[in-house]
Parts: C-alpha cells; structure tokens; sequence
C-alpha cells in the first residue's frame, strides 16, 4: 500500500481554496449577471476535471492521509464525470437564474461545495470520510433549494428535504457505528478484512448492514425513502433540481460500492437482498405514479426513483451462489447506468430551464404543447432525451439498460432471469409517460404561440447534450470500457 498525501487530496484541496477564493472575489462584482464569477466558476471545476481525468490516465491506486482517502481509477472517473456534470448544470442554470434576480454568488459557491463533498465521497477510504463528504454536500444542497426565501413551495421543499435527510444521515450513520462495534475499525478495506475472519457478532453485523442500507437508499431517492424526491424536485427551483438529480447521483452510487461492495462484501448475501427489494419496488411505484402526474418535474421525479431501482437491480448480481465472477461485469453495468442517466438528466432539466426563461415556469407537461412547431429543434432534442430515459434505441439509456439486463440475465440463475423480465414490463409501463411527453409535443395544440428566447450558448450545449446522448447509444464500448476497467481495478485494489 502506498501512503502519500498531497497527490491523493491535491484535486480537493485546489477546489476548496479556489471556492473560498470565489466567495471573497464575488463580493466585490457588481455586474447582475455575474460574468466574473461564473467564469472563475466553470474555471475551477474545469481544472478539477482535468486533474481527475490526469489522475485517472495514470491508473495508479495511492493510499493517504492515515488511509482515510484513496486515490483510485474509479473514483477519478467517478469524479471527471461529476465535474463535466456540474460544468454543464452550472451553464445552463446562469440564464435560468438571471431571470429571476437569483443569481448570486451563493449559488456558485454552495455549487462548488457541493461537487467538494461529491470528491470526497468519491474518494473515501474511511466511514469517517463517506460521512464529512455525505454532510459538505447534503447541507449545501438543504442551503440551495431555500435560495428563494421569499418563496413559499420553495421554502417548504428545503424544509421536508433537511429533515428527512437528517434523519437518513442519522440511519446511515448509526449503520456505520454499529459495523464500527463489530469489526473494531473504520477503515473500509479492515471492516472487509474483519468481515471475512470469524468469529464475529453477526446479528450485530446485519442490523448495521440494514441502517447503511437505509441511509443509501434516501440518498438514492429508492423506495421506500423516496418520500422527498417529487416534492424536493418540484419544489426547487429548476436550476437546484438540476443540481440534486445530477452528480450527487455519481457520489450516492460511489459510497455504494465503497461501502457495500469494497467494505461489505462478505455480507453480500444480506445486503443483496435488501436491494432488490428496494429495487422492485422502485420499478412499480415510481413508474406507476409518473403516470399520474401532470407536472414534468414532479414526472420526471418518480422516473428517478424507477430509473436508480433499475440501476440497483445490477448491484444485486455481483454475488452469486457464493461466488464473485460476475462482480465486474455487474458493478461496470450500474456505473455506466448512472453515467447514462445523469447524462440524459443534464439535458432533460436544461430544456426544462431553456423554456422558462420566457418569465414563467415551464414545468407542467402541457407547457410543451405544440412545441414541435414552435422550435422543431428543441423539441427533436427533447424526444432524444425521452426516448433514452424510456430505453429506445439507439439512445444511451437502451445500451444501459440492456447492460443490466445482461447482467442478471448471464448469471443464470432462474430468480434473476425472472427479475430481467419484470424489469422490462415496467419498462414498457415506463414508456408511455415519456412518449406521452412527444405526443404532447407534437401532436397537441400550442397554447402558447410566442416562440423561445435564443441563447447561442445554451442552444449550442443542448445540442451537443443531445448529441452525447445520441452517439453514446451508438458506440457506447468505449465508455463502458472505461467503466468496467474502472469498477475491476477498484475491486483489484
């Protein structure tokens, strides 16, 4: 094991200073649109991508800190997507929050602490670690969705979304004090060590597992603790949805595997278990309720918590019958589903803001009657992003979703060919609400005939955001490469 400090944390501890550097320059910026600050903004993030991607180049494993933080392929990876992800929500949020006078410099520091918290999850070696990233990022999103205080469905969503998520920090927590009691440590790699010798307390072990299990799942947004998804997200504004339903989806599947998988490993059995129930049920209720629902935010919320039950359908299949063969092709599924999905989440919410920019919210399904011959461009961009959150080819959802499918399917055992196919009929029910989002806008007549507002530089992101959706789903092997070899090294490690 190799033990080295700066080179392991140097990534973070540039976006700390320069975050805190931004927070101070910001002050002294008098232009509405915060030119200056958006720019420093996206700099920085830039920086941190670049350094992560170099980093992950290397493909070297480094130890520092005591062991508290590793320096990782996939973590790296995890990391550089989290960077293009907030690079990208950040781009599209600044017209969107210049229109409504909240476009301050809160804004752009909480974003940077929140992709701080991101990088530190990503990178945990150590439950204390998992825990400091898990609460820098959740209490700068609790502070992002109250930016509109005047704001009452606002201020009620930050509300639901602080206390349920303290009460989740807290499950998750108690989790990893009571694996702490039965293992003797809170480095991750010693709780697998302890976990693989005997004797230990094992009921003590599988209430802990139960807890942390919790604790993930509410960060997941899965159910049955996706209680505040379709109010956090309709509640917030555009640009803070964004924000949730994007990277932190990258850091919630990150703690997964370096807890479950790296720390918990011998303990697959139970906690397997637990996540297909989670996942089961994530596929009936979330698809079943989204079609109910009128407002596209408050829809795609419940398509959330479908679209992570299908992504923890893979984390089930890494152990089978006892053994680990197919724990990389597995784990490299979920990684790519979650890639896939917050890629497709990037466009969706970018739409989303593109249109409200006309001085009202375009967040009801409606808004988006007739759009088609209103702006024909957005709306075929828009019918990508639906088409790869339902599963059509060739987008990238359908590779991502055959991708899990094949895991369960090549395990080859009875249960989970029979889950794969469960799978896919709520998939199917799946469908119709988001082509129901193409009929509407092609087929139904506009209520509004004004025409939206050109931004050269949104235009042109959208586009390219539909494009990656688009070409991802045609030649998705290199990015599932860089997955796969990420997840075995990782598991190597």
């Amino acid at each position: 094991m190799t033990q080295m400090n700066w080179p392991v944390v140097q990534a973070e501890a540039v976006l700390l200073a320069l975050a805190c550097a931004i927070a101070l320059i910001d002050l002294f910026v008098t232009d509405p649109r915060r030119r200056l600050t958006f720019w420093l903004t996206q700099a920085t993030i830039a920086v941190v991508g670049v350094m992560h991607w170099c980093d992950f180049d290397a493909g070297i494993t480094l130890y520092g800190m005591q062991a508290m933080v590793v320096s990782d392929p996939m973590g790296h990876l995890l990391a550089f997507f989290a960077c293009v992800a907030m690079l990208v929500t950040v781009a599209y949020a600044q017209p969107y929050l210049a229109g409504r006078d909240m476009l301050k410099g809160e804004f752009f520091v909480l974003s940077l602490f929140v992709l701080l918290g991101i990088l530190v999850m990503v990178s945990a070696n150590h439950f204390l670690m998992v825990y400091l990233g898990l609460e820098v990022m959740s209490l700068s999103l609790y502070a992002l969705v109250a930016l509109r205080r005047d704001h009452g469905v606002s201020t009620e969503a930050a509300m639901k979304y602080f206390v349920l998520g303290a009460l989740a920090s807290g499950f998750l927590l108690y989790g990893l004090s009571m694996m702490y009691g039965a293992t003797g440590s809170l480095e991750i790699p010693k709780v697998f060590q302890a976990i693989g010798r005997a004797p230990i307390n094992t009921a003590v072990l599988v209430f802990g597992v139960v807890f942390v299990v919790a604790g993930l799942a509410f960060k997941l947004g899965v159910v049955p603790f996706h209680m505040w998804v379709p109010d956090v997200y309709q509640g917030a504004p555009t640009a803070v949805t964004l924000l949730i339903g994007g990277a932190p989806k990258l850091a919630a599947f990150a703690i997964t595997i370096r807890l479950l998988v790296e720390g918990m490993l011998g303990l697959a059995v139970d906690w397997q278990q637990m996540l297909m129930v989670l996942a089961l049920s994530s596929l009936v209720v979330g698809n079943l309720a989204a079609i109910a629902q009128s407002n596209l935010k408050r829809m795609l919320a419940y398509s959330t918590i479908s679209q992570m039950g299908f992504m923890l359908l893979a984390m089930t299949a890494g152990v089978v019958s006892g053994n680990t063969f197919s724990a990389g092709n597995a784990y490299s599924s979920a990684m790519f589903y979650v890639v896939a999905y917050v890629l497709t989440t990037l466009g969706t919410f970018g739409l989303i803001m593109f249109l409200a920019r006309q001085g009202y919210e375009s967040e009801e399904i409606a808004d988006l009657a007739g759009l088609a011959r209103r702006a024909p461009w957005l709306a075929g961009v828009m019918t990508v992003f639906m088409f790869s959150l339902a599963g059509v080819p060739p987008m990238v959802g359908f590779y991502a979703k055959l991708a899990v499918l094949q895991a369960l399917v090549t395990t080859n055992q009875a249960g989970y060919i029979g889950v794969a196919v469960f799978a896919v009929l709520m998939s199917l029910i799946g469908a119709y609400y988001y082509l129901r989002v193409v009929k509407v806008m092609y087929f139904d007549e506009p209520t509004d005939a004004s025409h939206p507002v050109q931004s050269a530089g949104v235009s042109a992101l959208l586009a390219a955001n539909g494009l990656a959706v688009l070409g991802f789903g045609l030649l998705p092997g290199g990015l599932m490469a860089v997955c796969r070899d990420a997840i075995i090294k990782a598991l190597a490690s």
